[in-house]
């Protein structure tokens, strides 16, 4: 199966071949060209895939749902072009004790892990500054101190969207010639490094998510984002200290190492079916680099970075650590 049409990791599946069919054969997935003569594209061991993301007009057979539900395999749905329209989400039984634990942080707990998010979300905003040569990011600096003396979420927010507006006013200066950044857009985005953001915040949400879900975390009760049906707060309130450090760096990568061009958007914004399936190929590729971890000084891929800090954030929750603790780089 070509890389294009996507099945990348040990335990995150990417399928993007239009008209494919995922089933199950014994203890294997097999993802099955349905529309065409190729016939089985490729399989993998059901035991070690615990996400599968599926793009446009990819089905899954009804035996294969049944076992994604026994094995505990979720199943997220995007349109063609990187849209996401939901997901399936297996009955698996949860950790009471730890459920318990999250439903009953009062708001002064909360606000405690959410400073610890946002000051990591502001760290991490000047160290890729820094890492691009952005100099003269002193007032990031200081909202990182405000936000330690936040004495409410309203104050927080506040202090983080000054912070959010501060770094995205400079952002543009870690771009190569021939991109330009004014403003952070959304719904829809309004240039190609809005749409670029945008997508790939997408898709660290759903990193999260599973991250979440397999520590037996609700990530619908957040600590900072408000509630609203459909919300996954508590996947976007971890998601945050990873926005600048994970998905900006990512974006600004791509860019400026010619991966993606203008050519490769269409009119609306979005990137044209060649170019996504790129874009998910190396944003898979991202999720399984090394690095350093900061903190723990072994080495880690980025996908497993973010599964830590969801049991970090367990064990904030459930007592077993004294707060929470963000992942911070300093340079």
């Amino acid at each position: 199966m070509k890389e294009s049409e996507g099945m990348y990791d040990e335990a995150v599946l990417f399928v993007t071949r239009q008209g494919a069919q995922i089933r199950v054969d014994g203890g294997r997935i097999i993802v099955w060209d349905v529309d065409g003569d190729e016939g089985e594209l490729a399989s993998r061991p059901m035991e070690k895939i615990d996400t599968i993301n599926v793009f446009g007009g990819v089905n899954f057979s009804t035996p294969f749902v049944a076992k994604a539900n026994e094995h505990g395999i979720v199943l997220n749905y995007f349109t063609q072009h990187g849209k996401y329209r939901g997901s399936f989400v297996p009955e698996k039984n949860t950790i009471a004790e730890v459920r318990r634990a999250q439903y009953a942080l009062s708001s002064e707990e909360e606000l405690e892990i959410a400073k610890a998010m946002i000051a990591g979300k502001v760290r991490n905003a000047r160290t890729l500054l820094s890492r691009k040569g952005v100099h003269g990011t002193d007032v990031l600096k200081d909202l990182g101190i405000r936000v330690g003396s936040a004495q409410n979420k309203d104050d927080l927010r506040g202090t983080e969207g000054e912070a959010a507006e501060r770094y995205f006013a400079r952002l543009d200066e870690t771009l190569i010639d021939g991109w330009t950044f004014e403003k952070r857009t959304k719904r829809p985005p309004e240039d190609h490094i809005n749409s670029l953001l945008s997508l790939t915040y997408v898709f660290m949400k759903n990193e999260v998510l599973a991250a979440l879900r397999q520590y037996n975390l609700d990530p619908f009760l957040g600590v900072m984002h408000a509630d609203r049906h459909g919300r996954p707060s508590l996947a976007l309130d971890l998601q945050e200290e990873f926005r600048p450090i994970f998905c900006d760096a990512f974006v600004t990568r791509l860019v400026n190492r010619g991966v993606v061009t203008h050519d490769d958007f269409r009119k609306d914004n979005r990137l044209c079916d060649d170019a996504f399936k790129t874009y998910l190929s190396k944003f898979d590729e991202y999720m399984q680099e090394e690095f350093t971890h900061p903190h723990f000084e072994y080495t880690v891929t980025r996908r497993k970075a973010v599964r830590q800090q969801s049991i970090l954030l367990r064990k904030a929750i459930t007592g077993e650590m004294d707060g929470y603790h963000a992942l911070t780089f300093d340079r």
